[in-house]
């Protein structure tokens, strides 16, 4: 009996649940694509020389990497100057600020894709405004090309580039800057010489983890793209969706993964929001790097003299740079702000539309729109049925995920790393590529076209949201407040839930949020998954968006819109509670 007690406090099996999962409907499934896609047991690269042998794939491909890569520097020249803003602002404009960029980031990627839909068409917002104004006498062609593509993908993930870098710019200790100054720096010098390379980690981390998503974007490329903009991740699920070639769609798969893991092998994805190690110099330089060093060096030394004469002078001179920053950053951020909100209030405003067709502003309110979309059948059953797969995989992922996180965080770091990069696979490489590997491992199981195969799909991704955001949780928790509890006699199991659990609930309760938001919002998986016999919210929004079918989307897409807001609200309230008894007087009876 204690021999079974210590296996299953053992970290190693806490973990185990996780991994099955995980194996099971994708571990495995991956291994299986790669021998498809080298034809095994007969072992040959055929797959590959015909998918590079083709221009039409070679250009797809080189398209994706180029679009994914103008999205992500895109979103980091944006996202950089945002963050630097919001983290050095006050405490209370900050928390406004942060506030402001997750609700975009919580709102579904499916509606915002939406809103650009009804800004950018022929008869959306901006035709209808130049229109009006009499500027132009013919819609202009905004969507269904390039421009809208990027606009489309930069709104959806610059929320994912400002948060990770605005949580390794709030590590940084500006002091430093004040010293590079009071050493005689300049502003510019102290940023680049200081202030960078320590926010390093959080451009390096901000940039892989948009880059690799990109690659596996769908929707958005579909949606506001012309034939031209396809990317990869359309190619492959347009195979699987069309009687396929396994061995074709395992190549193209492998492709993009394969980039994938070049990309994390080389730059690495540092998800603890840690700061670099300072870089260290190589020891073999090029020879003109040499001669431009010593050319920059001797500039540098003739110019000394006179910044040792004007530093005295500037280092008490009041600054008369004032107004330009106190406007021009206000304005960055309004900016900014405004193009993360601004679509989503869009679609809202345009709900309330009284005509057969969405008119900004309307001429007319009415829930006309609303009282579709609870009256037809075909949309709230399909709300019905996304609410009870989001709820399985809640509960799922919740236990999966919180037990598997609280293993992981006593095994050796050098084994927690490993197992977390596994652990984490679903939610680092391209979409695309974990929907096709779940729909063969489903396959496998006989579980395509039925809810508990959606279920399984969408949890291994949320497993890992769970794990990220409980084991954030357990790294702050203090262990002697268990090792107090042993001492004194309590169980490992009471300690757990007297002790352990009341103090990592709002990390659960949010890792649970975050599954809920996962799942709600899946449609690349569902689609393969469903076999079409399964219809989900999101599934019948997207069909409605592509053939324009029903006005009513815009009104589901208006309360996906204000789900965030009542997420913070909940996300709030967990965490207000949890730390409200901290400063509560201690109630002691007899």
């Amino acid at each position: 009996m204690q021999r079974l007690q210590r296996l299953v406090q053992a970290p190693f099996t806490l973990v185990f649940p996780a991994l099955v999962i995980l194996l099971a409907v994708f571990g495995i499934p991956t291994i299986q694509l790669f021998l498809e896609s080298v034809n095994a047991p007969n072992f040959s690269l055929q797959n590959y020389t015909s998918f590079l042998g083709q221009y039409a794939n070679i250009k797809v491909l080189f398209q994706t990497l180029e679009i994914s890569a103008i999205v992500t520097l895109v979103c980091l020249l944006i996202g950089y100057p945002t963050a630097y803003l919001i983290s050095t602002a006050g405490r209370r404009a900050r928390i406004v600020l942060v506030v402001l960029v997750v609700i975009p980031y919580l709102t579904s990627a499916l509606a915002r894709t939406y809103s650009w839909i009804v800004i950018l068409g022929d008869n959306g917002l901006i035709n209808s405004i130049l229109m009006d104004v009499g500027l132009i006498s013919n819609p202009k062609p905004l969507i269904y090309n390039r421009i809208a593509v990027y606009i489309g993908m930069v709104h959806i993930m610059l929320p994912m580039m400002i948060l990770p870098l605005v949580s390794v710019m709030m590590g940084i200790n500006t002091s430093l800057i004040a010293a590079a100054k009071s050493m005689g720096a300049r502003k510019s010098t102290a940023f680049w010489r200081v202030y960078f390379p320590l926010s390093i980690s959080g451009v390096r981390s901000g940039s892989l983890l948009v880059f690799v998503i990109c690659l596996g974007f769908y929707i958005t490329p579909a949606a506001l793209g012309g034939l031209g903009d396809a990317m990869l991740s359309t190619f492959i699920a347009s195979q699987v969706a069309t009687g396929f070639n396994m061995g074709s769609v395992s190549a193209s798969s492998f492709v993009l993964l394969a980039i994938t893991i070049v990309l994390l092998s080389i730059f690495g994805l540092n998800l603890s929001g840690g700061q670099d190690p300072a870089p260290k110099a190589g020891k073999r330089w090029p020879e003109r790097a040499g001669i431009l060093q010593m050319i920059r060096t001797y500039l540098s030394e003739l110019s000394v003299a006179s910044r040792a004469k004007r530093w005295p002078v500037e280092l008490y001179q009041a600054t008369d740079d004032l107004s330009l920053s106190c406007f021009a950053a206000p304005a960055f951020l309004t900016i900014v702000i405004l193009f993360l909100l601004f679509p989503e209030i869009v679609v809202i405003v345009m709900s309330f539309s009284d005509g057969a067709t969405l008119q900004f502003p309307p001429t007319a309110l009415s829930l006309r729109w609303y009282v579709s979309f609870f009256s037809d059948f075909s949309w709230y059953g399909a709300a019905w049925v996304s609410v009870k797969i989001g709820l399985w995989v809640t509960f799922l992922s919740t236990i999966v995920g919180t037990l598997a996180a609280y293993g992981l965080s006593r095994v050796r770091s050098d084994l927690r790393s490993t197992i977390t990069m596994v652990v984490l696979t679903p939610i680092t490489i391209p979409v695309i590529v974990v929907a096709v590997a779940s729909y063969f491992g489903l396959a496998n199981l006989g579980l395509i076209g039925t809810e508990t195969g959606i279920i399984l799909a969408h949890a291994i991704g949320a497993i890992s949201y769970v794990v990220v955001i409980v084991a954030a949780t357990l790294a702050n928790f203090d262990r002697r407040l268990e090792q107090a509890a042993l001492s004194m006699g309590a169980r490992p199991l009471k300690t757990f839930i007297r002790v352990t659990l009341p103090l990592i609930r709002p990390g659960i309760l949010g890792g649970a949020l975050f599954a809920f938001i996962h799942s709600f919002d899946e449609v690349v998986s569902t689609s393969l998954v469903s076999g079409y016999s399964v219809r989900t919210l999101p599934l019948k929004m997207w069909e409605n968006i592509r053939n324009e079918i029903d006005p009513t989307v815009a009104a589901v897409a208006s309360l996906l819109t204000l789900l965030p807001i009542l997420w913070i609200i909940v996300l709030y309230v967990t965490w207000w509670r949890a730390r409200a008894p901290l400063g509560a007087p201690l109630d002691v009876q007899a």
